[in-house]
């Protein structure tokens, strides 16, 4: 039987933490996870974001049993029971595993919940922001795209970029120069009445809010289209929004200091619709 010696930061752990320590998910960003907001006690579009957990998790192979995910839904149950207002992550794991790339067939998923209190974050239905656009380019890799998987180091390198507090966001694109996403949100052009989002099918997340923008333009006659958009396209007369499932849908008056058109015609009644669904 082999050895393992293991410590973090100097100290020997043992149980949960060894556990932890040894996870796929840290070792190797073996997973999936959502990040969202518990407000007023209750996660919007909750059935939403589980079944893009469940359907990302599958898309890595990973599967989420019917008792994990029950399991979850109380400990969400416990959350509410202590806090009315959080940001929510849940993160799904191969769970621990021996060294190497090789998942273990015996290995089962591990669902970790993180939330931290937002009683002080401000309403920011209606508000503008300013973004910028990244350096850094996403590369290609169809088979995850549109997953939200652990593996975000070319987030955290675009998110490096800037450290103004003025700069709210950080649009990026990939090889090809073409627009994807921001480093934590999907976005779209609005030109007149009509909507334009990028493809999400060589790199970039699919988000739920994306998915709930979408759907309210169904919904009410809008017309939206998933297409790919140059960079050149932000520097028509157009406007643009940026979505997460945290910060809602917000409008963005400047790119690099540049003004865009401002705030569009249908926001308020789309923000209105997102924030009640």
């Amino acid at each position: 039987m082999s050895t393992v010696f293991l410590r973090v930061d100097g100290e020997p752990v043992e149980g949960q933490g060894a556990a932890l320590a040894t996870d796929r998910g840290l070792g190797y960003g073996d997973g999936v996870f959502r990040t969202m907001r518990l407000r007023a006690g209750a996660i919007p579009a909750w059935a939403l974001h589980r079944a893009k957990l469940v359907a990302d998790a599958g898309r890595i192979g990973l599967a989420i049993g019917s008792e994990a995910l029950d399991r979850l839904e109380r400990d969400l149950g416990d959350l509410v029971a202590v806090c009315s207002e959080a940001t929510v992550r849940i993160t799904v794991t191969a769970g621990s595993g021996p060294r190497g790339y090789r998942r273990s067939p015996s290995t089962a998923a591990r669902i970790l919940l993180r939330a931290e209190s937002t009683d002080d974050l401000p309403t920011l239905a209606g508000e503008s922001v300013a973004v910028r656009l990244c350096d850094l380019r996403l590369s290609f890799q169809p088979r995850l795209a549109g997953v939200k998987h652990l593996n975000r180091l070319e987030q955290v390198l675009a998110r490096a970029e800037w450290d103004d507090p003025a700069t709210a966001e950080g649009l990026m694109l990939d090889v090809e120069d073409t627009l994807v996403c921001g480093t934590m949100s999907n976005l779209f052009i609005v030109e007149g009445e009509r909507l334009s989002t990028p493809l999400i099918d060589r790199c970039g997340v699919a988000g739920v809010q994306r998915h709930r923008i979408l759907e309210w333009a169904r919904r009410n006659g809008v017309e939206a289209v998933e297409q790919r958009l140059p960079a050149e396209r932000l520097h028509g007369e157009v406007s643009v929004l940026v979505s997460n499932s945290v910060l809602g849908v917000r409008w963005v008056s400047h790119v690099d200091q540049r003004a865009l058109a401002g705030k569009p015609t249908m926001f308020d009644a789309l923000t209105e619709w997102v924030d009640r669904a």
